[in-house]
């Protein structure tokens, strides 16, 4: 072999040659691959996971245990509420039926499940796993798998994942909400058809721009797949309850009745 070759063959590679090569053959580059996939399935799975943890919290029902405990405490029998008032399982019937204060209670623990199955979810999956959870805790109170699917119409669960995923937007939210409320003459229906598209459109804008949220997680794309997920859902909930067959009307005196009611006997025998 004469020098020249051997000088050819030792001959070190050109730095732009150098450069080329990770472009055309990245080294290690199917373990890279397999790395980035397993990455992947693993984070989908944890954001499956905090969308049913999400749906599990979501679906305890709370109106159906305080309804219970306030009948125990009053010495009554208790109100099934999908079978009394308007039908709903939630705290504006509960309210009719049974006075602001329960009502109140079950308005804030329907508010509270929702956020803390969306904080649920962000321990569990990050910032996606918050927006998925908070929508598995609005289906789940709308459509409980321990109640036949016979849920609430989600407005409160909604407005608690909303403080923790989407707490930039509360004050629009509820401003927006009680003045169409207001114009429409108390029709609910028409107050959430109204507040339901802004929302999404409100959170479509957030996710394009990289708005901050305040205290809520990123927005990531599970920002307006929540949002229309929860809007489709409340919307389908107050749609189907007008199209419902209209009932007739319960009073709470004919609901809930003393256990150890006796009928006075009258002072005037028989003739």
């Amino acid at each position: 072999m004469t020098s020249g070759m051997r000088r050819l063959l030792l001959k070190k590679p050109a730095p732009q040659d150098r450069a080329l090569r990770p472009t055309i053959l990245p080294p290690n580059g199917f373990g890279v691959a397999r790395n980035f996939a397993a990455e992947y399935d693993r984070r989908r799975m944890r954001t499956l996971i905090a969308a049913s943890l999400g749906y599990l919290v979501g679906s305890f029902p709370t109106a159906d245990v305080v309804t219970r405990y306030a009948a125990r405490r009053n010495g009554e029998e208790s109100v099934d509420l999908r079978a009394a008032g308007t039908g709903n399982p939630g705290s504006l019937n509960a309210a009719k039926l049974l006075g602001w204060k329960w009502g109140a209670i079950i308005l804030a623990g329907d508010m509270m499940k929702g956020a803390l199955a969306s904080l649920a979810g962000r321990a569990v999956a990050g910032d996606n796993g918050t927006y998925a959870a908070g929508s598995g805790a609005v289906i789940g109170h709308c459509a409980p798998v321990w109640s036949g699917f016979r849920g609430g119409k989600g407005v409160a669960t909604s407005a608690g994942t909303s403080l923790v995923c989407f707490p930039a937007y509360m004050p629009v939210d509820i401003s927006l909400a009680a003045a169409t409320l207001a114009l429409s003459r108390g029709q609910a229906g028409t107050a959430t058809y109204v507040a339901s598209a802004v929302f999404v459109t409100a959170a479509l804008y957030w996710w394009l721009r990289r708005n901050g949220s305040l205290w809520g997680p990123k927005p990531t794309i599970g920002l307006p797949a929540y949002a229309l997920s929860t809007s489709a859902i409340i919307t389908y909930r107050f749609v189907t309850a007008q199209m419902a067959p209209a009932s007739p009307p319960q009073t709470a005196a004919l609901q809930t009745i003393p256990l150890k009611a006796k009928r006075p006997l009258s002072r005037n025998p028989l003739p």
